[in-house]
């Protein structure tokens, strides 16, 4: 057993998809969380740009001694390849399992991802799909207004405004008959139930968060890292910014008050 925390970060609110999941799937695991509230969105940024706030995400969490880090951001998962390939912790990112989980999850072999900008210009969801399933054929849509849509709180599935962007985003795909969406953004699965509504029953909707635990669950159960089960996981929150909104709009997408455990920390704070 291991009582060390699991380090997740994202660039803002979307990461608390991959927690929500971490809360029910591994409820006896402590969790230490660092939004960058402060450079919101990454997904516009440039492969340098992201390559140095992934660098610095990873450096804060490092500081409580994580057993396990998660990139809960499919932007840095898909293009910080350099900063996340030198951590010293286990490291684990959203592209591979969820392209995993698509690969298998396909019955028409046609994949659509709603992701950044920057992940779907890096090619990195076609390149894990295509390398278990060469034959399939994936349709990206740049959706960076979904990011926004999220942080905002615009999330009811009554919002007449984000059901009608999801329309539009998700038209291409639709019209190329895919059977399996990824959401290849950790903000876009708080959105699933608009998404889910307008691409009809039929299709299969990827959870990046969601794989993403589920492959940090079977690694702490295979190297016996996972905490004691009597023991209740904790949960700290770490901002950049001092924004009003995040513990608002936390408690409805966690379904929980965490209102006392949100600490607003600088990143030019000495580490």
């Amino acid at each position: 057993m291991d009582k060390r925390p699991i380090g997740i970060f994202d660039s803002g609110l979307g990461g608390l998809s991959a927690v929500k999941a971490v809360i029910k799937y591994l409820p006896n695991e402590d969790i230490v969380y660092f939004g960058d509230t402060q450079r919101v969105p990454y997904g516009s940024r440039s492969a340098k740009t992201i390559e140095a706030y992934a660098r610095e995400d990873i450096a804060f969490l490092e500081q409580y001694d994580c057993k396990l880090i998660m990139a809960a951001c499919g932007t840095v998962s898909s293009v910080a390849v350099d900063a996340t390939s030198n951590v010293k912790e286990h490291f684990i990112g959203v592209v591979k399992p969820a392209a995993a989980a698509a690969a298998k999850a396909t019955e028409n072999g046609r994949i659509g991802v709603m992701a950044t900008w920057a992940t779907i210009n890096s090619g990195a969801y076609t390149k894990e799909i295509k390398s278990i399933a060469p034959d399939a054929r994936i349709f990206g849509v740049s959706c960076p207004v979904l990011v926004t849509l999220v942080e905002n709180n615009w999330i009811d599935t009554d919002d007449s405004i984000s059901r009608e962007i999801i329309k539009r985003y998700l038209e291409p795909m639709l019209k190329e008959n895919v059977d399996t969406i990824i959401l290849g953004c950790t903000h876009f699965p708080h959105l699933a139930p608009i998404i889910q509504d307008v691409a009809g029953n039929g299709v299969t909707l990827i959870d990046n968060g969601f794989e993403a635990v589920m492959e940090a669950k079977q690694f702490l159960e295979e190297n016996g890292l996972s905490n004691e089960k009597n023991h209740r996981g904790t949960y700290q929150f770490y901002i950049s910014d001092k924004t009003q909104n995040f513990s608002m709009i936390a408690n409805t997408l966690l379904g929980m008050d965490i209102s006392d455990k949100v600490i607003f920390r600088e990143l030019t704070e000495k580490l």
